[in-house]
């Protein structure tokens, strides 16, 4: 089914609550509950991203992921699962904030320009809104994110007996100052860049693929999930609450295994680079090439997937949470919530 006709359908059929923009939401509000219900989901999700990052620094393939999972429980207990996590905690605040002020500022306004000065359907502006969105608040994001990913991603293999050219931590702020000795400001930035090139496109194919997947689903299949409106002349659908949430998370997960996949390559690499020393020429930091052809050698096209699976997981649950706590986050902070109740 193609977009436009979903849009015709979903149009004529299905009845879904309004969509709430920048301009109306209260943003004390937004900015307040979003800090405090995206921490819960990082907590939530941390483990998955230990499992990841262990993968990416391994030397071989030999070691699945409840393996490695069980390994990590025996000899570290649960601490090992969080390790690193009060410092990613402490970036992932600010980092949010700027990722959602910077989505919600492009979507609208990326959205406006495209209905109403370059002519595109709602359908075909809303998925361009929001890949230009997604792309925006990634870059915005990894000024934050990118010093926090180096740091807790080195005391996330810390303990860790599959790795090589692993330094020792004694908790964040350790590892920030010899960071910072060692490499000075720039050391917190490597891997800036392919930061960039893994989660600006991640991001727009995320959120193009979630739009577009999002009204596929209720153009073709939406009107099964739904109640027939009562009351009034108007005939067509309305999702209950339970519906609008299982299209949400359907579609996110969809849209995480499409970028995981694009993407995967690159998350690899950057994670090396962010994580490896004196595994570079002369004992120096590793580059761009020589991460490739280490990971070539290790394992060809395949070592540059590994840990595919724990981050199309991660990907999934982080997706189909953040999407449906970003929508309630919204209504919840909206200036007047009863015009935007499912």
């Amino acid at each position: 089914m193609s977009l436009a006709a979903a849009e015709e359908d979903s149009a004529a059929e299905i009845h879904l609550p309004d969509d709430v923009d920048w301009e109306m939401l209260d943003k004390s509000k937004f900015f307040f509950l979003g800090a405090a219900l995206f921490s819960g989901v990082s907590g939530a999700l941390y483990p998955i991203v230990v499992l990841k990052t262990r993968q990416q620094v391994m030397l071989s393939n030999d070691t699945s992921c409840l393996k490695m999972a069980s390994s990590i429980f025996r000899a570290e207990g649960c601490r090992g699962f969080y390790r690193g996590f009060g410092t990613s905690l402490m970036g992932t605040i600010p980092a949010r904030a700027l990722y959602m002020g910077a989505l919600e500022v492009t979507k609208s306004n990326v959205g406006n320009l495209a209905t109403a000065r370059l002519g595109f359907s709602e359908a075909s502006a809303c998925a361009v809104a929001n890949a230009a969105a997604g792309l925006n608040a990634a870059m915005a994001a990894q000024l934050v994110w990118t010093p926090i990913d180096v740091v807790s991603q080195r005391l996330m293999v810390q303990g860790s007996s599959c790795t090589v050219g692993l330094k020792k931590y004694n908790g964040g702020i350790d590892a920030f100052r010899k960071i910072v000795k060692a490499d000075g400001l720039k050391g917190l930035y490597r891997g800036f860049g392919i930061s960039i090139l893994t989660y600006a496109p991640s991001n727009a194919v995320w959120w193009a693929s979630y739009s577009v997947v999002h009204r596929v689903i209720w153009g073709g299949v939406g009107c099964y999930f739904c109640k027939k409106n009562g009351g009034g002349g108007g005939g067509g659908y309305k999702p209950d609450g339970k519906a609008v949430m299982g299209v949400q998370a359907v579609s996110a997960v969809m849209a995480s295994g499409a970028s995981a996949l694009v993407t995967m390559p690159l998350d690899t690499i950057k994670t090396r680079l962010q994580v490896l020393d004196g595994e570079g020429a002369r004992g120096g930091s590793l580059t761009i090439v020589e991460t490739v052809r280490n990971l070539v050698k290790e394992g060809g096209l395949g070592a540059c997937y590994r840990g595919l699976g724990p981050r199309w997981a991660s990907m999934s649950m982080s997706a189909t949470t953040m999407i449906t706590t970003y929508e309630f986050l919204k209504r919840l902070s909206t200036k007047n919530r009863e015009s935007f109740s499912f």
